[in-house]
């Protein structure tokens, strides 16, 4: 009789264990914070085009990443930086976290003059007022384009002025950004490329000479990588390669 008490009693005691803390949950959620998320009709014209400057810069949020990588020297040091790790036959190793991160870090110090301008003349006004969302847009955009044009190929430019059937303009800065940017890009990988050619070389010559070797000696089934990669390692630690190689990005941007 005590052991089925015993059975009824149990199942009781977990059920309201159980209860106990949902009960407290329960009385807690009703004090927690909540979100609401709603769209309410608007009557009056300033509030449409508050709701329309809220959209357009949710939209160059979103563009943000794209921004980084087309109009500042972000692609060009990234490639660079690429073409060292692959002329040293290395796979992951400096890995791509520490070069993403080393290219964001040198182009936020390349880019510090133009973002500089941007905060004075287009962020700040705008913020206090002084300045519409266009205004402060065009403002924006003409510190980039300067930028952009000292780094931009006349050749380049031309090319999609052909197709668009324009004329050359004196100025680049007076180019529309959607012109301009691909112009730009081309430049870059064109530059980049350049500079990954120099870094090649060397280490080129070192996996020549290595094969040679090998091959003198009959050892064909040893691969040359195996006893190139210390050699272009030694190389390039003892001329500062990394030192060398983001001196020569900084002063390509000068």
């Amino acid at each position: 009789m005590m052991i089925r008490n015993m059975a009824i009693t149990m199942p009781l005691s977990l059920v309201g264990l159980l209860a106990v803390p949902s009960v407290a949950l329960a009385k807690t959620a009703a004090i927690l914070p909540g979100i609401s998320l709603s769209v309410n009709p608007s009557t009056t014209p300033s509030g449409i085009v508050g709701t329309v400057q809220i959209i357009v810069l949710l939209t160059l949020l979103s563009l943000a990443p794209a921004i980084l990588i087309m109009m500042t020297s972000f692609t060009r040091i990234i490639v660079v930086l690429s073409f060292v790790r692959s002329a040293l036959s290395l796979q992951q190793s400096p890995p791509n976290q520490i070069l993403v991160g080393l290219a964001l870090f040198l182009t936020l110090f390349i880019m510090g003059p133009t973002f500089s301008t941007v905060n004075q003349h287009a962020v700040q006004p705008y913020l206090a007022g002084k300045i519409n969302q266009t205004v402060a847009l065009n403002q924006a955009e003409l510190p980039f384009k300067e930028f952009m044009a000292k780094q931009t190929r006349v050749q380049d430019v031309e090319l999609f002025l052909q197709y668009q059937h324009l004329k050359t303009p004196k100025s680049l800065v007076s180019l529309p950004i959607t012109t301009l940017v691909p112009a730009f890009a081309i430049s870059e990988l064109k530059t980049a490329f350049q500079i990954g050619f120099m870094i090649y070389v060397p280490f080129l010559i070192i996996d020549l000479v290595v094969a040679t070797t090998l091959m003198s000696m009959g050892m064909m089934m040893l691969p040359p990588v195996l006893i190139s990669m210390p050699f272009k390692l030694l190389l390039f630690v003892m001329v500062d390669g990394w030192y060398l190689v983001v001196r020569s990005l900084l002063a390509g941007f000068h």
